[in-house]
C-alpha cells in the first residue's frame, strides 16, 4: 500500500470509502497531501526505494523493515517476493523477533497458517517469507488452526473467508471486528506482536479482483477498530514494503511512496526517525 494520486479511477481509497482515512483521519491520503495528524496518530509517507534502481519487492523490503538494514544496496538491487539467499545470515540475527528475545521481551507473531503450509516445511522445503523465515529462525511459534478457532491468531484475509473457500476449512467466517479484537488481546500478552497482511498485494497484482470492494472493507473495518481500541499504553505501526493497490492502473508494485502510520504516545516524535523502511526497526525497538 502506498500513497497515490487523487484519481477515483485508478486509486480504490478515493473510489471507496476508506473509513480509516475519511473518519480516523479526516482525510484520504494522496502525493499532495501525504502527511496526515489526529490525535497521537500520524500518517506519514516512507522511502521503499531505498536508492536502489527499480521496482521495490518483497524479499528485500520485508528484510529491510524487519532487520533494519537496506537490503537492496547489500546485494545490489530489488528482490523478491522471497529473500535473496545472502540476506538469510542477517534474517537470522538481525531479525525484529530476535531483537526482542535478545532483550528478554515476549514476542508473537499472530498470523494462522493452513496444515498444508506446515506440511510444506515438514518436506524440507524452506522458500519462505521474511517472516515466517524469521520465526523459524528465532524460534517463534507459527500458529495454526487450533490458534485461529480459539481466538489466538488472526488469518491473513482476517475474517478467515479464504480458508473457508478456498482451503474448505469448517469453520466461520467471522466479522472484521472481532477478529481485531482477536489481535489486540493477543498483543496486550506481548510486548512485540506482527500482523501481516498480503490481500492487498493480491489484489493490487490483479488477482482476486471481484472481491476488492469487499477486501478493503474489510480490511477497514478490522483497522478502524484496532485504531480506535487500542490501549493507551500500546503503540500501533502499520507499514509497508512497497506501494501497488493505489494505483491499480498497473499490475506492478509502483514507486510511490509507501503508507507508514504511528499511533501511540510521541507518535509525532517516533515518525521523525522513519524516512524509508529501513529505519522503521530501529523506531520500534525505540519505544523500549
Amino acid at each position: 500500500m502506498g500513497i497515490g494520486k487523487e484519481d477515483p479511477k485508478f486509486n480504490p481509497f478515493f473510489k471507496y470509502e476508506f473509513k480509516l482515512f475519511t473518519k480516523y483521519f479526516s482525510s484520504v491520503p494522496s502525493i499532495n497531501n501525504s502527511t496526515i495528524k489526529t490525535g497521537d496518530a500520524i500518517l506519514f509517507p516512507t522511502d521503499a526505494c531505498l536508492g536502489i534502481e527499480g521496482l521495490p519487492q518483497s524479499g528485500t523490503g520485508q528484510t529491510s523493515i524487519f532487520c533494519g538494514i537496506n537490503a537492496p544496496k547489500k546485494i545490489g538491487k530489488h528482490f523478491g517476493p522471497y529473500p535473496y539467499s545472502t540476506l538469510i545470515p542477517f534474517i537470522e540475527k538481525k531479525n525484529i523477533f530476535q531483537e526482542f528475545i535478545n532483550k528478554g521481551k515476549k514476542v508473537a507473531f499472530a498470523n494462522a497458517y493452513p496444515s498444508v503450509f506446515f506440511e510444506y516445511i515438514n518436506s524440507g522445503r524452506r522458500r519462505l517469507s521474511v517472516t515466517s523465515l524469521s520465526c523459524i529462525l528465532s524460534g517463534v511459534r507459527l500458529r495454526n488452526e487450533t490458534d485461529l478457532r480459539k481466538g489466538n491468531a488472526v488469518s491473513a484475509e482476517i475474517d478467515n473467508k479464504y480458508w473457508v473457500k478456498k482451503l474448505n476449512y469448517k469453520i466461520p467466517v467471522i466479522k472484521p471486528q472481532t477478529a481485531a479484537k482477536h489481535l489486540l488481546n493477543l498483543a496486550s500478552k506481548n510486548h512485540f506482536t506482527l500482523f501481516e497482511h498480503f490481500v492487498t498485494d493480491h489484489l493490487g497484482h490483479g488477482r482476486n479482483k471481484g472481491d476488492l470492494e469487499e477486501r478493503l472493507r474489510v480490511l477497514d473495518e478490522f483497522l478502524l477498530y484496532i485504531f480506535r481500541n487500542r490501549k493507551n499504553n500500546m503503540h500501533v505501526f502499520l507499514c509497508s514494503d512497497h506501494g501497488n493497490i493505489e494505483d491499480l492502473s498497473v499490475k506492478t508494485h509502483t514507486y510511490n511512496k509507501a503508507i507508514t502510520i504511528v499511533a501511540g504516545k510521541n507518535a509525532g516524535e517516533i515518525s521523525k526517525r522513519i524516512k524509508n523502511i529501513s529505519q522503521i526497526k530501529k523506531a520500534i525497538l525505540g519505544i523500549f
